[in-house]
Formats: structure tokens, sequence, C-alpha cells
């Protein structure tokens, strides 16, 4: 089983502008239901992906880079390491080892285990029995580059003698790395319960699944090089957003209106025939 790693950084925050698709210089977020794909609907300055309500999904991630990254992933807004929302630069993060790609199941409960996402209503999501409900319907991927630490550079003045000049470079170590967050987070108290719909699409916590991992600390650049965002909805929003086109049952007069009077011999029931 392949270990994944996961690493705590605290780096300034730094803006950039989310890809239009779900692909962003190579970097890569896909929404995986059995395995597969699940197709993109481009519209209104936003990716779409259509929510399968009950459906477990794994989220897959993509780096095209030669060196390692870490990957702030969230759900719903919600860390999928810790649960916690914040900044993706001080968030804990997956990291990715040269062109790798990996898939993450399910939120990572503990050290050895993951519990599934699955498509659900607001009102049954994870994000509605921790309180957090400002980000349903949201999942986004912050790519941040190892920091590659080159060696220091010594200027020699015209005048000195094996001096460094007062404006070389010292080439002083020094780790952003912070100390592993303290899980459990209390359950806190929803507000705003009765404005969940269900006919809008959320993520659950679901059934237990083998997730080793273990933690790495790395330095990191301080700007992301990637945001890939996605948005996910139940079919018949997708319809309301103009991103599907409208299906429906035809009604008993349309069905009626297209009644004919003949069309070949009578069958007979297999159970009557002597």
């Amino acid at each position: 089983m392949n270990t994944r790693k996961l690493a705590t950084l605290l780096l300034a925050a730094s803006a950039a502008i989310p890809a239009t698709a779900a692909h962003r210089d190579g970097f890569g977020l896909e929404v995986l239901v059995n395995g597969a794909p699940r197709p993109e609907l481009h519209g209104r300055g936003n990716v779409y992906v259509e929510a399968l309500k009950g459906r477990e999904y794994a989220l897959r991630l993509t780096n095209p880079l030669p060196t390692r990254v870490a990957v702030a992933l969230s759900v719903d807004g919600l860390n999928t390491i810790d649960a916690k929302h914040g900044e993706a630069a001080t968030a804990s993060k997956w990291v990715l080892g040269p062109y790798e790609t990996v898939e993450i199941e399910g939120w990572q409960v503990n050290g050895s285990e993951a519990r599934r996402f699955f498509f659900t209503g607001e009102r049954s999501s994870y994000g509605a029995w921790l309180g957090e409900t400002d980000n349903l319907g949201v999942i986004e991927a912050v790519f941040y580059r190892e920091r590659v630490v080159r060696p220091p550079v010594r200027i020699w003045p015209d005048h000195g003698k094996g001096r460094d000049h007062e404006g070389g470079a010292r080439g002083e170590s020094r780790s952003d790395a912070a100390p592993a967050p303290q899980a459990g987070a209390a359950e806190k108290s929803l507000g705003n319960e009765g404005a969940l719909s269900d006919e809008y699409a959320a993520t659950g916590i679901g059934d237990r699944t083998d997730h080793h991992v273990q933690r790495v600390s790395l330095e990191l650049e301080k700007s992301p090089a990637a945001v890939v965002r996605l948005r996910y909805e139940f079919r018949p929003q997708l319809v309301k957003l103009g991103l599907l086109p409208e299906w429906r049952h035809p009604s008993p007069l349309e069905r009626r209106e297209r009644a004919r009077g003949f069309d070949g011999y009578c069958p007979e029931p297999s159970a009557w025939r002597r």
C-alpha cells in the first residue's frame, strides 16, 4: 500500500487566480466515481461536475513538476486532513512527489484511516455536522512548490580580504515549518440549519477505509503555483444554471397524442396459448 504524506507549514498567504478548468499548467484536480472522472461542465466562470446523490467519490491530484509539491485540499471549505477552515498557506497539506498522481478517498480521521467522501444533501453533510456551512458545494486544491535551497553566494569586495560584502548573501537557514496541529475539533452548534436544503449537493463523511499517512516538513515557496477549483451540484441545479439541458417525462396528454390505430397482428399472452 502506498504511503501518503502530509506536511504542516506556516507561510505567508499570497493571491492566485483560480483556474478556469480542472487543470492549470498541468496541475490537476479530478472527481472520480468508480474510478472514472466525472465530466466537467464549463460556464458562469466556473468548472462544474454533476453530483450523484448517495455515491462515493475520490479526488485525484496531479503534480506536473520534477520537484515535490504540497497541496492544500479542501472540500466544502474544510481541509481534508483536519477539517479546519482557514488560509491555504497555513493549512496542513498533502505532499506529492515529482510527477506523482494520488487519489484522496476521504476525510483523514487518524494516521491510518480515512472516512469516504460521498455526495449528499446539505442537511446530511459533514459541514452541517461541524456547523461549517458557508462553503458547501466547492472543492479546491492549492498547489505549492517545494522551495529549492541554493548554496549561499559569497561576494568579495575589491578592497576586502576574505570578508563578506555587507550586501552579500549570508545563506542563513530558516525553517517555516510549524508543529503539527492538535487533533480533535469540537462539534459546533448549527445556527442556520433551517436555511439548508437537501436539493443542493454537499459532501458527507462515510465508511472507513485504510489510508496510512506520515508527517513530513517541507519548506515551500510562498506563492502558490496553481489554484484549481471545482463546483458540484445535483442535476436539477445544473439545469437551472443553464449548464445541462432540461429533461422531463412526457405528460399523459403528450403520450395520448402519439397514439396510432394499427400496428400489425394481435399478440397472444403466452399463458393463454394451447
